[in-house]
């Protein structure tokens, strides 16, 4: 059973998520909120292994709740953003800060079941198109902090090539194609790549390969 907690302002949306989530048996929403500050202390009280965690919200938002939920060694669950727009300078905050991937919300039920069981299996929910142009969109003007991160450097050749495979939205069935090499062994160098960049999942390492000027906005 997966259990989900859901943070949104609004009660309307707070319902209908948990109605779409719940028509799957394998799916509980345990805990709710209407903004950041409260979705903290639930959140870190219920355990959830997803939290849907709405952009925008009054007293703490989105982004700043996502950033101290994965500052925090206790917490094991995995952010899911939803935002009502795709190119949205807040949503690639909470990338940065930690979040495992984004949907919008007119996502259909679906699509955002799908989503809850792939981040809940341990995968960043990379929708390479929207993602790409995300991150490319405001890797351009963004803070420098981690510009400089050195895992990036102790990348081996073939690290490295995988690493802006990944940037350019490539799954690791693709990346074993075009580097003639099997999956098993693409998936063994994505896990070293995390590992060495220090980050959770591929989203944070895309985010690091364009920020560090390894792939560059419109590159390929």
């Amino acid at each position: 059973m997966i259990s989900v907690a859901v943070v949104d302002d609004q009660a309307l949306m707070r319902t209908g998520f948990k109605m779409i989530l719940e028509s799957d048996p394998g799916i509980e929403v345990v805990a709710e909120a209407e903004n950041g500050r409260e979705a903290l202390d639930i959140i870190r009280q219920a355990r959830p292994d997803v939290v849907l965690m709405d952009i925008r919200m009054p007293e703490l938002d989105g982004v700043e709740a996502t950033r101290q939920l994965m500052a925090d060694p206790h917490v094991t669950s995995r952010v899911l953003i939803l935002t009502t727009f795709d190119l949205d300078e807040y949503v690639y905050s909470a990338l940065r800060a930690g979040a495992a991937g984004f949907l919008l919300k007119d996502t259909p039920p679906e699509s955002l079941i799908e989503a809850v069981r792939i981040v809940a299996a341990g995968d960043a929910l990379l929708a390479p198109s929207i993602t790409r142009r995300l991150v490319e969109e405001f890797a351009r003007n963004a803070p420098a902090d981690t510009v400089d991160r050195p895992g990036i450097e102790e990348l081996t050749e073939r690290e490295t090539e995988v690493l802006i495979a990944m940037a350019r939205g490539l799954s690791n069935a693709e990346i074993a194609a075009s580097l003639f090499v099997g999956e098993t062994t693409v998936k063994t160098h994505v896990g070293r790549v995390l590992m060495k960049l220090g980050v959770r999942d591929r989203v944070q390492a895309v985010v690091v390969a364009y920020e560090s000027g390894l792939v560059r906005p419109g590159q390929g």
